[in-house]
């Protein structure tokens, strides 16, 4: 994998500069030659502006712009330069509600704090190897939210790509 990742370049926003230190460090320890590095969401969106970007590593709480509002205006903002973009979100919110607003607001990938080197790189490999597809509904887009495909659903099926799916 490293062969890959000496290539990309990574944007990695975060309010904590010890946070970013670890992440920097554990980048740049398997390979990453290319981290630029933001201090809130506002930033990391001029950074994105001005810099191509690869992969987003955000946190989730920061101020003024936080990783929630930062990934809502990467997918759907208007001057998005890439509003496909692989976003992994670092949080040490995982209660429930919290993912599910990281997921609803287009986020790719999520870590939970304390990040290790595994974790995030599992993440990463998920993003370069097995990118999820994109999906735009009427109030959402982003990644496909679904993990996985369960055999016995017995419900209505709701996109043509279902297995089963009638075409109207």
């Amino acid at each position: 994998m490293s062969a890959v990742l000496d290539k990309l370049r990574f944007l990695l926003v975060d309010d904590n500069h010890h946070m970013r230190a670890i992440v920097s460090t554990i980048l740049k320890g398997v390979g990453v030659r290319h981290v630029h590095e933001a201090i809130d969401g506002a930033e990391g969106l001029q950074i994105l502006k001005d810099r191509q970007i690869d992969i987003a590593i955000v946190d989730f709480k920061m101020s003024p712009l936080d990783g929630v509002q930062f990934t809502q205006l990467v997918r759907n903002s208007p001057d998005s330069t890439d509003p496909f973009l692989p976003i992994i979100m670092l949080t040490g919110f995982a209660e429930r509600h919290r993912v599910f607003e990281a997921r609803d607001a287009g986020v790719t990938e999520i870590v939970v704090k304390p990040v290790t080197a595994r974790s995030l790189l599992d993440r990463i490999d998920m993003v370069i190897f097995k990118p999820r597809p994109f999906i735009r509904s009427g109030d959402y887009f982003g990644p496909c939210r679904r993990r996985r495909q369960d055999p016995h659903y017995g419900g209505p099926f709701r996109r043509a790509t279902d297995k089963g799916a009638i075409e109207l």
